[in-house]
C-alpha cells in the first residue's frame, strides 16, 4: 500500500504541512504591507526650523574606488542637500578610471567640495574602513555622513537624518532607501535578497538600547564625530568586510544610541548591474551578516527550500503526472491547496514591488529568484575567501 493509499497518515502529514506554510505566507503578505512603519523617517517640509541641528556642520564622507559611471550623481546629489552647513569630503582609494577628475568636474569648483588622493592600506586594514577613516579624518563637521558612491541621496535627507539624531540623541544612524532596477535579473534577484536580509533584521531589537543586537545599511550612515572618535572609528572594525554592521556592534557594545530607520525617499542606489555581480557580491556578505553561523544560513537554505521551492516542485510534478500519466493523486483538493500557497507567494512579492513603487509583473519570476537565492547562500558559506573591487577577504576579514 503507497503512501497515498493510507488517508489518516498522507491527510495529516500533508495538512499540516500545507497548513504552516499557508499560515507562513499569509503573514508575510500582511506583514510586508505594515514592514517598518513604526520607524519610518518622513520627508521634512521644505521651509522649517532646523532647531538644535541647524547650526551642526555636516560631513558628507564619499569613499570612492573605480565610480567613474557613479561618482558625479553621487557627488551632484550631495551639494544639492538643503542644509546651510556643509562640506563634501571625497576620497579617491586610487582609482584607475578617472574617479577624482570626474568628481571635481561635478562640484563645478564649488568651495565646498574637498578630493583627496587615497594611499595603500597599512596592514590589516580593508579598503573601505581605510577609506571612510581618511575621509573623517579630512572633515571638519561634527556630524559625519558616509555615503556610498553609488547612492544619490535626495536634497532632504542630510536634514532628516540630522533633526533626527538631534532629538533622539543618536550616536549612530543608518537608513534603508530604495533599489534602482534596471536589468531583468537585477528585477528578479536584489528584492527577494534585499527583503530577507531585511525580513531578518527585527527593527524593534535593533532600535532597543537594552538589546545588544545592532544593525547598519553602510550605504549611509551618519555618526556623531565625538562617539566617533572615542572608539576609534572605523579603526574599531579595519579589517571587516561587513564594516557598516560590526560599526554599529561597535557602537551599542559601548553605551551609544543606535537607530536603523527606514525612509525609501531619502536615497536611491544601484546595487549590481549583472547576474554575475550580484552573485558575487552577496556572497560576500549574506555568511558574514548571520555572524557566520552554518546553523542560521542552513535553517534560511531549508525554509527557502521547504517553504517557497517545495509547492511549486509539488505542483509542477502533480500537474505533469495529471497530463502526462493521468494519474490522479494526490487528489485535487491537495493540488488546488498548493496551488493556493504558491499563489500567495506571487501575492507577497507584488505586494514588496509595488511597496518600493515598482511594477508587480516581475512576480513570477519569485520561484527562480528563491531557486538563485539558495545557491548564494550556500555559496556564501562554502567560499572561505572572497574578492571585491580588487580586495581579497578571508572568513570575512581582509586578507593580510
Amino acid at each position: 500500500m503507497s503512501f497515498w493509499d493510507q488517508p489518516g497518515t498522507s491527510d495529516v502529514l500533508l495538512g499540516g504541512y500545507l497548513g504552516l506554510i499557508s499560515l507562513v505566507w499569509l503573514a508575510l503578505v500582511i506583514g510586508g504591507r505594515s514592514w517598518g512603519e513604526k520607524w519610518q523617517i518622513q520627508r521634512p517640509e521644505l521651509e522649517r526650523d532646523l532647531g538644535e541641528a541647524g547650526d551642526l556642520l555636516v560631513s558628507i564622507c564619499i569613499p570612492a574606488r573605480n565610480e567613474a559611471e557613479n561618482i558625479e550623481a553621487c557627488v551632484r546629489g550631495a551639494l544639492d542637500s538643503r542644509w546651510p552647513n556643509l562640506e563634501v569630503i571625497v576620497v579617491d582609494d586610487r582609482s584607475d578610471d578617472g574617479t577624482a577628475e570626474l568628481a571635481a568636474r561635478a562640484g563645478a569648483g564649488d568651495p565646498r567640495l574637498h578630493i583627496f588622493s587615497g594611499v595603500e592600506p597599512v596592514a590589516g586594514w580593508a579598503g573601505k574602513p581605510w577609506a571612510c577613516s581618511r575621509a573623517a579624518g579630512e572633515s571638519r563637521g561634527q556630524l559625519i555622513c558616509f555615503v556610498d558612491a553609488d547612492v544619490r541621496i535626495a536634497p532632504d535627507t542630510v536634514a532628516a537624518l540630522a533633526d533626527v539624531m538631534v532629538r533622539e540623541k543618536l550616536r549612530l544612524l543608518s537608513i534603508y532607501g530604495t533599489w534602482t532596477l534596471r536589468s531583468f535579473w537585477e528585477r528578479v534577484l536584489i528584492p527577494a535578497v534585499g527583503w530577507l536580509i531585511r525580513g531578518a533584521v527585527d527593527l524593534d531589537v535593533v532600535n532597543d538600547p537594552g538589546r545588544p543586537e545592532a544593525f547598519a545599511n553602510g550605504q549611509i550612515i551618519m555618526v556623531e564625530r565625538q562617539a566617533y572618535e572615542s572608539m576609534d572609528g572605523h579603526g574599531s572594525v579595519r579589517d571587516q568586510i561587513l564594516e557598516d554592521v560590526r560599526l554599529a556592534e561597535q557602537f551599542k557594545r559601548r553605551g551609544f544610541l543606535v537607530g536603523m530607520r527606514v525612509a525609501p525617499w531619502a536615497f536611491t542606489v544601484r546595487l549590481y548591474d549583472s547576474l554575475q555581480a550580484i552573485v558575487s557580491g552577496y556572497s560576500k556578505n549574506l555568511f558574514e551578516g548571520m555572524g557566520r553561523r552554518p546553523s542560521m544560513a542552513l535553517g534560511a537554505v531549508i525554509f527557502i527550500f521547504v517553504g517557497a521551492l517545495l509547492p511549486w516542485l509539488a505542483l509542477f510534478l502533480s500537474l505533469y503526472c495529471r497530463w502526462v500519466w493521468d494519474w490522479q493523486f494526490p487528489s485535487s483538493g491537495w493540488v488546488l491547496w498548493c496551488s493556493m500557497v504558491c499563489a500567495l507567494q506571487i501575492v507577497f512579492r507584488w505586494g514588496i514591488e509595488t511597496r518600493d513603487g515598482r511594477s508587480g509583473w516581475i512576480s513570477w519570476a519569485h520561484p527562480v529568484a528563491n531557486m538563485l537565492l539558495i545557491w548564494i547562500l550556500l555559496r556564501s558559506m562554502i567560499s572561505m575567501q572572497a574578492t571585491w573591487k580588487g580586495r581579497t577577504f578571508v572568513d570575512g576579514r581582509a586578507k593580510q
